[in-house]
């Protein structure tokens, strides 16, 4: 796949697919006879990987960390689920939070509402 469809498919800017590669989250992606990058259903596996990690939140710093130790082998298996469940943690607390405020705008959002209901009620009365 070239950079153009990667970027459509996974709804990634190609500058962004090229800073991964850069950074060494992406490992290198093999180029065709023009040079161009030829993503294979691997580098998709791992483009799919970062998106899913980036959009729970988890930071460039750890996912380089953690592509490292990948490329180091099952003696980093350990390090990697360590990781791992230690960002899950982290997750599951935004999470409540992210819960805590949403109930916290419920709250304010119903309380308007009330107020304006009982606004209109005394409207009614004061026209009667």
């Amino acid at each position: 796949m070239t950079i153009a469809e990667v970027s459509k498919k996974y709804d990634i800017t190609p500058d962004t697919l090229r800073y991964y590669e850069r950074v060494g989250l992406l490992p290198p992606v093999k180029r065709n006879h023009s040079g161009n990058r030829d993503y294979n259903e691997n580098d998709c596996s791992w483009i799919q990987f970062i998106k899913f990690m980036r959009s729970a939140g988890l930071p460039i710093e750890v996912l380089i960390e953690y592509v490292s130790l990948f490329q180091q082998g099952d003696k980093t298996i350990e390090q990697r689920k360590k990781l791992l469940v230690e960002q899950r943690s982290k997750i599951v607390k935004k999470i409540k939070e992210l819960h805590t405020t949403l109930e916290y705008l419920d709250y304010k959002i119903n309380s308007y509402e009330n107020s304006r209901i009982r606004i209109e009620e005394n409207l009614k009365k004061f026209d009667e």
